[in-house]
């Protein structure tokens, strides 16, 4: 669903300019509430697998595909203020390295692919488990749900978007049902990689989920009668798994999908980009200003294999990703720290 240039005016791009802006700046001080020594490093690493994953366009329908947008995804695992700002630094790489998605539009994108799905994503999956049981499968059950409906809640708002600063005259009844309709079976594939991941995480390190906080009940042992709190090492060795593993896990995952398993992806275009076409909203798409990076395109410019030139372009980006991502995570982190260290007084004071 990544907008190019071209697709909406100036004058509104501007505004979800402003909008992506604030957004940012909230969710600054919000993940600094978010992260600590274990979810900081993770937070790069979710920033990573959200690229890997995008590059996986799955087919939805006669010549269309989808991908996964990752906000549901981002949330549920770090947070919903960590969320946002995972999926913007994936859009910035895609932007500025990939030529995916316009730079114009990238307040409109930030908007759309990170702002909305994650705040509509996590209300819901915040509702879902007030309801459910209090149990591991709940949690795996609200992703899926929560991660279904803000795919199509990322389509109405970016229909909405079209409807005020849309550069090309197409009916917005006749946008409204095809993005709507296209995007509630692309968020199906969205909904089974949100569950699956979050299960897996869940299954070994239930304590990195930030959406099952409160949730885990602490092992209880019978003593003289009473029951009381059992000591760590009685906990499930499954439960205390490195964290370091999960971490490695989760790289080498990332750099498999990103960098062998994306040569196999739908080479149909997505929702977007085909309803853009069939309807005429493209009709004043802009050259991306970054169409001669040598990345562009996902491919290694001057490397004529698609299959070496597509896979290093992916391991490429998976790198660039996690360095970015977890750069901004650990300064956040350590400003939460600095923050919260205790001021020395002046002798005597």
């Amino acid at each position: 669903m990544h907008v190019p240039d071209g697709f909406i005016n100036a004058p509104v791009s501007a505004v979800t300019g402003a909008v992506a802006a604030g957004a940012i700046a909230v969710s600054l001080r919000g993940a600094r509430r978010e992260l600590d020594e274990k979810t900081a490093p993770l937070a790069g690493l979710v920033a990573a697998f959200i690229f890997a994953v995008q590059m996986l366009n799955f087919p939805v329908a006669a010549g269309t595909s989808g991908h996964l947008l990752g906000g549901a995804l981002a949330a549920i695992l770090v947070g919903p203020y960590t969320g946002v700002l995972c999926v913007s630094v994936v859009l910035l790489m895609q932007g500025i390295l990939f030529a995916d998605g316009g730079l114009t539009a990238l307040g409109v994108n930030i908007t759309d692919m990170a702002i909305v799905t994650t705040v509509v994503s996590y209300a819901l999956f915040r509702g879902l488990v007030k309801v459910l049981p209090r149990k591991r499968r709940s949690i795996t059950v609200a992703a899926f749900v929560s991660a279904l409906l803000s795919v199509p809640a990322a389509a109405v708002a970016f229909t909405l978007i079209y409807a005020i600063g849309g550069t090309t005259d197409v009916a917005i009844s006749k946008v409204a049902t095809a993005m709507i309709g296209v995007h509630v079976l692309i968020g199906i594939g969205e909904a089974a990689i949100t569950a699956l991941t979050v299960g897996a995480v869940i299954a070994v390190r239930p304590d990195l989920v930030y959406g099952a906080r409160g949730l885990q009940q602490r092992l209880k042992l019978r003593v003289n009668g009473e029951l009381v709190d059992a000591p760590t090492a009685a906990v499930p060795v499954a439960a205390r798994s490195s964290h370091r593993k999960v971490w490695i896990t989760g790289l080498v995952t990332s750099l498999v999908l990103a960098g062998f398993v994306s040569f196999y992806a739908s080479a149909s275009p997505d929702g977007l980009e085909k309803i853009a076409k069939d309807k005429g909203i493209d009709q004043k798409a802009e050259k991306h200003a970054t169409e001669d990076s040598p990345l562009a395109g996902y491919g290694v410019r001057d490397i004529s294999d698609a299959r070496i030139s597509g896979g290093l372009a992916g391991v490429i980006g998976v790198g660039v990703t996690i360095v970015a991502g977890t750069g901004v995570f650990w300064a956040i982190r350590r400003r939460r720290t600095a923050d919260t260290s205790p001021v020395s007084l002046p002798e005597g004071v």
